[in-house]
């Protein structure tokens, strides 16, 4: 393959110090209409009945199968090194994370 073609086909992303730190979420609610996916990743603490959303990402439809599909890949190749992830199955939001319950 050309130089020529090799270069086309590389992308440059750019990542922000602050970016790089990323944020953590324990928790997702996906939304769409007939023309985007909405994510919101948010922050769910023992003890608060309240989620905090800490990052939105909204994407469209071929976007955000391409992201399935991508998590799909990465799960498989993950799950073939450190072994099969454990999906804890348990009750439903309000969730405590397995801590103990806040008492005043």
């Amino acid at each position: 393959m050309s130089e020529q073609k090799k270069s086309d086909k590389q992308i440059n992303i750019e990542l922000s110090e602050e970016v790089s730190e990323g944020i953590y979420a324990n928790l997702a609610i996906i939304t769409h209409s007939n023309t985007e996916f909405v994510v919101d990743f948010a922050r769910m603490m023992p003890g608060v009945p309240k989620a905090k959303v800490k990052s939105r990402i909204v994407l469209t439809p071929q976007h955000a199968k391409r992201l399935m599909n991508a998590l799909k890949d990465n799960i498989a190749k993950f799950e073939s090194i450190h072994g099969p992830i454990k999906d804890i199955k348990g009750p439903g939001l309000p969730m405590n994370l397995g801590g103990p319950t806040a008492q005043a």
